[in-house]
């Protein structure tokens, strides 16, 4: 199987290793100068203390037009309208396309993709970029994937990917898994960037934890959560599993990129505002980690 990966992040490296022991992978990154390195170095993963390598095509975004049996996008949600604009143009029909984004405020922009096959994931996996051909994998979960538009049949080789730690599971319902990940994102995202803090504290501390519950529901309120126990019993459960681990959003706010607080909070508010639901916690956070982004910008 032929399959492109866009993104030469944290997640589009480590799908990039997993799936090259299997299936021909293609890196599609944004400069020229990191689909060089990972040409000339191959992929690097660090796992467990042990360094593993694999050697990997790659090449500049420009270049990718759909043609391979699957396409997984791994860039950031507000990257992502950007990717698709450029694209249009010269992507083929015919392509298979995975997206990868936290949150769901990307989903409005599939619609009008004029391609044969859209997928959507959530990717429980920690994982941390190295630099630009390397990547820790810190924490083994799940990648589930479900049928937006089309058939399920390009995913069948996936399906049988025998890597016992990369499983993938083919799911019934994409709003399902979008919204079971977004809420974990909700909660763990913000409030670690906010308090600059590992996803165990969370727990470990009675005050961040009161006001997990709190952001919790009002976040479980605006999307209508049913058994509510037992999505705040998974959030705890994240955190203990991953207790080092530090969120992607902190890492953005601390390294002063644009975190992805918009495709997360800012769709929870706009869903919010069309319920007409009061969320005062929520708009806290939203605009802690806007302004966060703000004066990190300033500085630099």
């Amino acid at each position: 199987m032929k399959i492109a990966v866009i993104g030469g992040g944290s997640i589009g490296l480590l799908f990039s290793y997993y799936l090259g022991r299997e299936h021909h992978v293609t890196v599609y990154t944004r400069t020229k100068e990191q689909a060089e390195s990972i040409r000339e170095n191959g992929i690097r993963l660090v796992k467990k203390g042990c360094e593993f390598f694999a050697k990997t095509d790659a090449y500049p975004v420009d270049e990718w037009t759909g043609i391979e049996d699957l396409t997984i996008i791994a860039v950031k949600q507000y990257q992502l309208k950007e990717l698709l604009e450029s694209a249009a143009g010269r992507m083929s029909q015919a392509a298979s396309l995975l997206f990868l984004q936290n949150g769901m405020g990307h989903v409005r922009w599939l619609a009008d993709l004029a391609v044969k096959n859209i997928y959507i994931g959530s990717v429980e996996h920690g994982a941390l970029a190295l630099d630009d051909h390397s990547v820790s994998h810190n924490g083994i979960g799940a990648t589930k994937i479900a049928v937006y538009k089309g058939t399920v049949e390009p995913l069948s080789a996936l399906k049988t990917l025998g890597i016992l730690d990369f499983p993938l599971e083919i799911a019934d319902d994409y709003k399902r898994i979008l919204v079971g990940k977004l809420v974990i994102n909700a909660v763990i995202n913000p409030l670690t960037a906010a308090f600059g803090v590992e996803n165990g504290e969370l727990m470990s501390n009675p005050h961040y934890y009161k006001i997990s519950e709190m952001l919790f529901a009002e976040v479980a309120e605006v999307l209508k959560l049913e058994n509510r126990a037992l999505q705040l019993e998974n959030i705890i459960s994240v955190c203990k599993r991953t207790a080092t681990n530090r969120s992607s959003m902190l890492k953005d706010v601390e390294a002063g990129r644009r975190t992805e607080i918009d495709g997360i909070l800012g769709y929870i508010l706009e869903e919010a505002q069309r319920e007409k639901i009061d969320t005062p916690i929520i708009r806290t956070y939203f605009h802690h980690i806007k302004g966060e982004e703000m004066q990190r910008r300033t500085r630099d």
